[in-house]
């Protein structure tokens, strides 16, 4: 048995009941969206957030959700360290910011809480019991013993809050780009979600001489920098194309936020128009070695709307399956089930908080 199965089995050591019962102080550490949806939930379960505090250097005494921003100092001034237990409310991978927050936890009690970055179902005890056969058969998948490693930790963390599970839940980014991505491969290449082109270089810098790489990117501001990147770039032909990655022809609201958390959705702030595409559509009969879906929680939809090319071409996948609560074994079963030439199932997840960039690479 896991130890993600023990924990529900036991019922010990799981976050939103350890938080319903604590005398504690319970603290954010952060703002902004995450923020917003851990506060959300907290409501919903009846637990009281009494303060919210910012990293030093930031601008503190504004209001955020009817409280004022204060400092990690005033925070703990205010209600002791050994009375206080922290969330953390923000999403980081740089390094000097994952050193600060492994200095509050040594300080206190901290927690990581998992939220869905898109949609609205939370990824909590009764969740997980929900769906356990689910994970259990998405887990039974996974080809190799650090894909295992990688889920069981995360399903913990996600569980539990704990960040040591995530600072352990890492793999090495390089090892997954040589034995999975295989760079050397790779001629023709589709990248969803392609943001500035980062992902495009890394491949290209890895030693991927493709002949073209259709960036598709629904974000107009992101847009005119991925172009001026294809405009520069002298290795292949980059093509980039406004547009989201769909299933079917459609008009879709998009919230622009002009970064990474950019998505398309029923319920978004200053949403635009974009048009929804399916990407069969776009490549027409070209055939495509290499696809990466790392589109906001509209993997699923992305990934009908290529079904053709799929079925046909078997490229090599990165999947990301961390935006959606079910990403982690929905999309696993739904590629294993509905293409039949993919045998090989690989998980890795990189450095960061919270259980952000894990994605699933799937090969014939």
């Amino acid at each position: 048995m896991t130890r993600w199965e023990e924990l529900l089995e036991s019922g010990d050591d799981l976050l939103w009941e350890k938080l319903r019962r604590t005398e504690k102080n319970i603290v954010l550490y952060g703002m902004g969206n995450g923020a917003d949806k851990i506060l959300d939930v907290c409501a919903e379960k009846g637990i009281q957030v009494r303060g919210v505090f910012a990293s030093d250097g930031f601008r503190t005494g504004k209001q955020f959700r009817g409280m004022t921003v204060e400092s990690r100092r005033e925070i703990f001034d205010r209600f002791g360290k050994e009375n206080t237990v922290v969330l953390l409310a923000f999403a980081s991978a740089r390094p000097e910011v994952l050193e600060l927050i492994r200095g509050v936890a040594a300080e206190t009690e901290l927690y990581v809480p998992d939220v869905p970055v898109a949609g609205n179902t939370l990824f909590d005890a009764d969740f997980a019991r929900t769906h356990r056969e689910d994970l259990l058969r998405a887990r039974d998948l996974l080809c190799d013993e650090e894909s295992r490693r990688i889920f069981d930790l995360t399903v913990a963390a996600k569980l539990t809050g704990r960040a040591e599970c995530l600072f352990q839940a890492v793999s090495d980014p390089a090892e997954a780009m040589r034995e999975l991505v295989r760079p050397e491969e790779i001629r023709t290449a589709l990248d969803l979600g392609a943001y500035t082109g980062d992902t495009v270089r890394e491949l290209l810098n890895a030693g991927a001489k493709p002949e073209a790489v259709y960036a598709v990117e629904p974000d107009a501001r992101t847009l005119r920098k991925l172009a001026d990147y294809a405009e520069q770039e002298m290795r292949t032909t980059v093509i980039p194309l406004h547009a989201a990655a769909w299933n079917r022809r459609e008009t879709l609201p998009f919230g622009a936020a002009g970064n990474r958390g950019s998505a398309v959705g029923e319920a978004v702030k200053k949403a635009l128009p974009v048009e929804g595409i399916p990407m069969d559509e776009v490549l027409g009969d070209a055939r495509v070695d290499y696809v990466k879906f790392d589109v906001e929680g509209a993997e699923r939809e992305a990934i009908e709307g290529l079904s053709l090319h799929l079925a046909r071409d078997l490229p090599t996948l990165l999947v990301s399956v961390y935006h959606r609560s079910e990403d982690l074994f929905a999309l696993p079963l739904l590629l294993h089930e509905r293409f039949d030439g993919y045998g090989h199932f690989f998980l890795r997840r990189f450095s960061g908080l919270p259980a952000w960039d894990l994605n699933l690479y799937v090969r014939r």
